[in-house]
């Protein structure tokens, strides 16, 4: 229940749904607090909100997945392992299919959220060796794909991804260096390639594969570098040339190819003229045109074939799926100070998101009141559904008018598209542009001409218009195809298989543009399918700060995601809603019938407890399984009364604690001197007894004495006492000497030492056996002497008689 306390602080709720009043500085605030506080995760419902910390938070321990495994969504903290969990055992216990759609702005940390969500299930999912190899497949497929649509399932390649990555990116910098990765600190180039090819090798990639996967890279790179130069032909026809061969050349090695066939692609383009192929040279900017196109397809097929190639080393058997879990790692709305054709389609994207969210929320809303028997209240909201038929309407949308202009014959720029889009929604209100604000007569000198503005769920965005029709064509000319397929480099010609001369196709490619609205619309379709589940990624600042929360920067992200619709979408009906049992079991002090234990059900408890409380009938409502609580006001009213009921119970729970204490405490010393007095009294007349006892056996022992030494006198009166006494001395002399020969000290001369006698009256034959024994040592050491050292000492023993005495 503490985590349901930490949700109720009024200063910082953990669900933005209980906010009271709901305004956006309210809202703003309350991020704050938390992050203030090191909780980065805010729920609004079930969903939940992810502030990048920019630091590591001890939140990811082993013991944390074991305290949100199989958890109750309200009953702990907020946490994105509770809206995993929550996920997982859908899908696992009701055989539901889920997705998690994680969005947000660049650096905001969605991959690493899918890292987490990912991280999470393959640690708490079942067991076993062929399972375990698949879960670590998955895992190490994220830093392959880095950021694009990692998922637990099979991994998907929606071209909205690598068509917006390519989009966006300068033709100077392909490949992997813009990858979403670069957002996680401390990881330089040298580490991120590292771990890439130990994923790879986990994954089940080859050595081959990934030397042919980088060679195909490098191509990306190196055609970024591939410069051209201009010329004229003698016609007066513009061409174009390879300024530097040098680049070219290792392009050809590395895919096996003819430089002068690449050469020829990139500069000149074979077009069908009266039923025969005639070759035409290209000026600079078209040779540049078809450069980045090309850099553009390989980098893109080179996606999709990773993505494949990962589905094939993780595929599970035929047969045996059964249910899926996708995670979405998508890029969120964007309002730069210069919006593209990238943002455009991006903020298309995510505009169909923010719908199925709404619309999958009102059906999730409506389908619980059913469940639960509560009468369903129609719930205004803005549906933006006009706005994403402004964009992507087949027929007069401006996707359908962007493809119309690109495939239009004549000539073609954006001031074209731009004249026709004004006529078109020259009324629209979430549209407009400089030639409409003139005829409504509105000054607006922010709105520039070459732009137009579209009324967005999260805002206003004005687009520019430049590079529209360019970045929207994308036309990879026959000619860089068949180049690619005729390299002999196997990885690069496999992407290219139009290039196949005998399966040549006149048939225009589709438009990037419409590549897209159809990746949208099928994953629309996929994920109305599935259960969705919400993850919002926020970075509370520019620079990467630990700590740092900058407001107006969450602010622009809080109206980007749409938070503030999400809240009010989730509280249209009932604020707070909670099971029977749950409820009942934190507020039933509060009821002298339900406390301290209450015998009947759970909503019959619930329902005597509320009767009690000074509620208004229509803040209440009592569904099947849960109670519905209207107004976040009565919610605090319910748990400030509960925390002054709780502050009641502790006194008196103290109260009677001291009492017992005390009680115990004099029991205990009453007994304790009841016990010394006892034992007292014992010790004392033992005591007594004791002495008596002692002065009767020193009587006794006196008595028997007296007899014994008048006996003993008697004896030794006589003559027996001589004879008794000689026979004494005798074996006491013998048992020494018996002693002595056991005990005799070493016959060194210059040892004195003898044991002493053990009788007093034997002393003076000790004496006379300890000078015997020495004398005896003295002479067998003269004994031993060899001549030469006996005369030595004579002479000295001679010499120190003369002189001794004498100085």
């Amino acid at each position: 229940m503490e985590a349901t306390n930490l949700r109720l602080d009024e200063a910082a709720v953990g669900d933005l749904v209980l906010l009271d009043p709901l305004t956006e500085e309210s809202l703003l605030r309350t991020l704050q607090e938390r992050f203030r506080r090191g909780d980065i995760y805010t729920y609004i419902g079930n969903v939940v909100i992810s502030v990048n910390p920019y630091r590591s938070l001890p939140i990811y321990t082993p013991e944390k997945v074991q305290e949100y495994h199989n958890c109750n969504f309200f009953a702990v903290e907020p946490h994105i392992y509770a809206i995993a969990d929550d996920a997982y055992r859908s899908l696992r216990d009701r055989d539901r299919d889920q997705c998690i759609l994680i969005t947000g702005e660049s650096g905001s940390g969605k991959t690493e959220a899918s890292k987490l969500v990912m991280s999470y299930v393959a640690a708490v999912c079942s067991k076993g060796e062929e399972v375990d190899k698949v879960k670590e497949q998955l895992l190490q497929s994220n830093p392959v794909l880095e950021g694009k649509c990692p998922s637990l399932a099979p991994p998907t390649s929606y071209p909205p991804t690598p068509e917006l990555l390519k989009l966006r990116q300068d033709c100077q910098h392909y490949g992997y260096l813009n990858r979403e990765s670069s957002e996680l600190p401390g990881m330089d180039d040298a580490a991120n390639f590292r771990t890439m090819q130990d994923a790879m090798k986990v994954i089940g990639f080859s050595p081959a594969e990934v030397t042919a996967l980088l060679e195909v890279t490098a191509v990306v790179l190196k055609l970024g570098n591939v410069q051209l130069s201009s010329s004229y032909q003698a016609s007066g026809m513009e061409a174009c040339s390879i300024a530097e061969p040098q680049e070219l050349q290792e392009i050809c090695e590395l895919i096996g190819l003819d430089p002068g066939v690449l050469e020829r692609a990139l500069c000149s383009r074979t077009v069908k003229a009266r039923d025969e192929m005639v070759l035409t040279s290209l000026s600079a900017p078209q040779g540049y045109y078809g450069r980045d196109a090309l850099a553009k397809n390989i980098y893109s097929r080179l996606f999709d074939w990773l993505v494949n190639r990962i589905n094939t080393s993780i595929q599970v058997k035929p047969g045996k799926q059964r249910k899926v879990m996708g995670v979405l790692d998508i890029y969120g709305f964007e309002i730069f100070q210069d919006n593209g054709f990238e943002q455009f389609i991006i903020n298309y994207c995510n505009e169909k998101l923010q719908q199925i969210f709404i619309l999958m929320t009102l059906k999730e809303e409506q389908e619980e009141y059913v469940r639960e028997g509560i009468k369903w209240t129609p719930v205004e909201f803005f549906d933006n559904s006009i706005i994403c038929n402004l964009i992507e309407n087949s027929k007069c949308g401006i996707l359908a008018m962007l493809d119309e202009e690109c495939l239009r014959p004549g000539v073609v720029n954006e001031d074209t598209f731009l004249t026709k889009l004004n006529q078109l929604f020259a009324t629209h209100k979430h549209y407009e542009s400089k030639e409409t604000q003139n005829a409504r007569r509105v000054m607006d000198i922010s709105l520039l001409p070459h732009c137009f503005r579209i009324h967005h769920y999260a805002g206003k965005v004005t687009y520019n218009v430049t590079g529209f029709i360019e970045k929207n064509n994308d036309l990879l000319f026959r000619d860089l195809s068949q180049a690619m397929w005729a390299a002999r480099h196997t990885l690069l010609r496999s992407l290219f298989p139009e290039g196949d001369p005998q399966k040549v196709s006149l048939k225009l490619p589709p438009t990037a543009g419409f590549q897209f609205k159809a990746s949208v619309a099928t994953l629309m379709k996929n994920l109305y399918s599935k259960n969705p589940n919400y993850i919002r990624c926020i970075k509370p600042n520019e620079t990467k700060t630990a700590t740092l929360f900058v407001p107006e920067l969450v602010l622009a992200q809080v109206r980007y995601l749409g938070l503030m619709e999400n809240v009010r979408v989730r509280r249209a009906g009932y604020a707070f809603r909670q099971l029977y049992g749950p409820f009942l079991e934190r507020y039933k002090m509060l009821s002298r019938q339900t406390w301290p234990r209450w015998a009947g059900g759970d909503r019959e408890g619930v329902e005597v407890l509320l009767s009690e409380l000074p509620f208004p009938p229509e803040e209440l409502v009592f569904g099947h399984t849960k109670i519905f609580i209207r107004s976040p006001r009565t919610l605090f009213d319910l748990e400030r009364r509960r925390q002054e009921r709780v502050g009641q119970l502790a006194t008196l729970i103290q109260k009677t604690f001291r009492g017992w204490r005390c009680r115990t405490q004099y029991q205990l010393m009453r007994k304790s001197q009841i016990i010394i007095s006892a034992w007292f009294r014992g010790h004392r007349q033992k005591n007594k007894y004791k002495q008596m006892k002692c002065s009767a056996l020193l009587i006794q022992a006196y008595m028997r004495g007296w007899k014994v030494r008048r006996a003993y006198r008697r004896f030794f009166r006589s003559e027996a006492r001589t004879r008794l006494a000689n026979f004494i001395y005798r074996q006491l002399v013998q048992k020494f000497l018996v002693g002595l020969e056991r005990n005799l000290p070493p016959l060194s001369v210059m040892d004195r030492t003898w044991p002493p006698a053990p009788y007093k009256f034997l002393s003076d034959v000790n004496q006379e056996l300890r000078s015997i024994f020495y004398h005896w040592k003295c002479k067998k050491y003269r004994d031993q002497l060899p001549p030469q050292r006996r005369a030595l000492l004579q002479a000295k023993l001679c010499a120190s008689e003369l002189f001794k005495d004498k100085k």
